[in-house]
Order: C-alpha cells, then sequence, then structure tokens
C-alpha cells in the first residue's frame, strides 16, 4: 500500500510518542480490540491548575500503520492543548490529513474513542 508522506513520517516517528504515563494528573483511555484488528490507548498528563491543559500524552497501538500514524500525531498535537478544548482532530479530519482511505474510517473512530475515554479519565467529562 501506498501511504501519503505525513502517514510515513509519523509512522517511523511514533516509537517517540509512544507508551505509557503514570502518576498524579494522568488519565488512560483506550477503545478497540486486539482481536478485532485495532486498539488504541492514550495517557495523558493534564496540569491540575485552572487551565487544566496537557503536558504530556503517550500512546500505544495495535493497529496498521494509518492508524499508528494517527495516534501518534494526535499524541504530539495534544500537548499544550486544553484538556477542555475537542480533540486536536476528528476521525474525518485525520482521515483526510493522512490520505487514509475511507474503508479505514472506522479504525480512525477508534483512535477517537480511545482519545475521549482518556480526556474523561483526566477531567471527568469528555471534550468537544
Amino acid at each position: 500500500m501506498n501511504y501519503s508522506n505525513l502517514t510515513q513520517r509519523y509512522f517511523d516517528a511514533a516509537a517517540a510518542l509512544a507508551g505509557v504515563l503514570t502518576g498524579p494528573g494522568t488519565g488512560r483511555g483506550a477503545a478497540g480490540s486486539r482481536a478485532h484488528g485495532t486498539w488504541v490507548q492514550f495517557d495523558l498528563r493534564v496540569d491540575p491548575g485552572e487551565a487544566r491543559s496537557i503536558q504530556a500524552a503517550r500512546f500505544l497501538a495495535y493497529a496498521c500503520p494509518h492508524t499508528i500514524a494517527a495516534a501518534a500525531w494526535m499524541a504530539e498535537a495534544a500537548v499544550g492543548r486544553s484538556a477542555r478544548a475537542a480533540a486536536p482532530d476528528s476521525a474525518q479530519g485525520l482521515r483526510e490529513r493522512f490520505a487514509i482511505p475511507v474503508e479505514k474510517l472506522g479504525r480512525l473512530l477508534i483512535v477517537e474513542d480511545a482519545w475521549n475515554a482518556a480526556i474523561k479519565a483526566c477531567t471527568g467529562s469528555t471534550a468537544g
């Protein structure tokens, strides 16, 4: 399969954004299943102050290169954003940004669900 330059770049750089976070202010959310071929987890560390900004983000994924690249981009783009704001991009926005085939939109919805679960774990509510 041919991948866009952006997909290839974030897939190649994914290891730097992969991992887990622990400690105060950290929330974790996951979605999907390995049995069905796509599972994504985000760990977010949120500033406890009034701004509630995302200080750090990491991800783990069992997925195709498109999904891994999109999750890596989400983790990178999240840092400095308000945890109360919408995700850095929607599933459809990720599909367009990374030139992902429409038949993989369901996988990107899993990325979005994992993100929302992590935000809820950090803040007690979903962003949006």
